[in-house]
């Protein structure tokens, strides 16, 4: 067990557990460990494995190895327990210490269709903190079965977004569940400073500078940007805006919006700062804005702008460009490529997830109306 810090033969902080697949770890996952690290002191993660989860839920699109290294690289979690029971027992919260376990306010079940948390709601161990709308590792997996730039279109197409995405899920759009339906993702100027930190860089910190799409952030971008982190004292990240970044990725990317791509970095615990639509080449503007040190890439091929120029062009002139090698080979590409190849089984998955949570929303409406 777990040391624990005593005072009068009583822990001095609470130890909060959280769990789950974490699969395609987006802002929606983020925020619920941010929501649940501020109940208390020590935020512990669980991640179940491939096998738990192929189980209950169907395929997962990352592996074990790389779902927990993207869970150590939020901000708010302290520590990961790999290999995490499905089922949350008050054994589990008792083996690691844990005062209470948090979940969002969305439904988790077994292939049974049992509750994975009534053990401890029962025992009083349970808390609850607000789901993220607009994102679930579901709705990705639809827009990358769907390959629409409808996610980061507006007005006339939204009705055509959850009509085609409804289809696609094999349910009238009426009877969507309300965890995984298609929901529009409302980005605020509080949410984005709930992610941030929002600490200046100190007198004397060397300020790293990097940009690009940073699309369905996953453990190749974490790699990179550790990496970056390693060449300073501080991180900024240039976020590029969707026409640019559609532009040079061509075909229906990104695939996440702008906002959506700004929390999934700034969730990032090697981040310090995000520039929202930054310019695709780095300018001596920028650089003298933000007072950047050094420039660095990975080892992806780079297209120029529009006007034909090496976007790093400047940086480069001034001996202030680096590439590093993140020794990871993961692309967002690659990511779209699983998905694809592995259609119907994400597909059925995606159905059969949904078909548990219309089940489940039944018998609660059912038990709320005393039946």
């Amino acid at each position: 067990m777990p040391e624990s810090k005593l005072q009068n033969g009583h822990k001095s902080y609470t130890r909060v557990w959280c769990d789950g697949c974490y699969d395609m770890v987006h802002f929606g996952h983020a925020n619920s460990l941010r929501q649940a690290k501020a109940l208390g002191d020590r935020l512990i993660v669980g991640v179940h494995t491939d096998e738990e989860i192929t189980k209950h839920k169907g395929p997962p699109v990352f592996t074990e190895e790389e779902r927990y290294k993207m869970v150590r690289g939020i901000k708010w979690v302290d520590e990961v327990v790999e290999g995490a029971p499905y089922v949350t027992t008050l054994e589990t919260l008792d083996k690691y210490d844990c005062d209470f376990c948090v979940h969002g306010d969305d439904i988790t079940m077994t292939a049974d269709g049992i509750d994975t948390y009534q053990i401890v709601k029962d025992a009083g161990r349970y808390r609850e903190v607000q789901r993220t709308a607009g994102v679930s590792t579901t709705d990705l997996v639809g827009r990358m079965l769907l390959l629409t730039r409808n996610h980061f279109r507006q007005g006339q197409y939204e009705y055509h977004v959850a009509k085609e995405h409804s289809s696609t899920m094999g349910q009238d759009s009426s009877a969507r569940s309300p965890w995984t339906g298609c929901s529009q993702f409302l980005p605020t100027t509080q949410k984005i400073i709930q992610f941030s930190d929002g600490k200046p860089p100190k007198p004397g910190d060397r300020i790293i500078y990097v940009a690009g799409a940073f699309d369905l952030f996953h453990v190749g971008h974490l790699d990179f940007l550790e990496k970056a982190w390693e060449k300073g004292d501080y991180l900024i990240v240039g976020l590029h805006t969707d026409p640019v970044v559609n532009r040079y990725k061509g075909s229906n990317y990104p695939i996440m919006n702008l906002h959506e791509r700004v929390l999934s970095v700034l969730a990032c615990k090697y981040v310090s700062e995000v520039v929202i639509g930054a310019p695709y080449s780095v300018t001596k503007d920028l650089m003298e804005h933000f007072k950047v040190d050094i420039v660095v890439h990975g080892e992806t091929p780079v297209m120029n702008d529009e006007d034909g120029e090496d976007p790093f062009k400047y940086p480069k002139y001034l001996g202030k460009f680096v590439t590093v090698d993140s020794g990871n080979d993961m692309t967002t590409e690659k990511i779209v490529d699983r998905i694809i190849r592995n259609r119907l089984e994400f597909e059925a998955r995606n159905i059969k997830k949904e078909k548990k949570e219309l089940d489940m929303l039944k018998k609660m409406e059912l038990k709320e109306n005393g039946y």
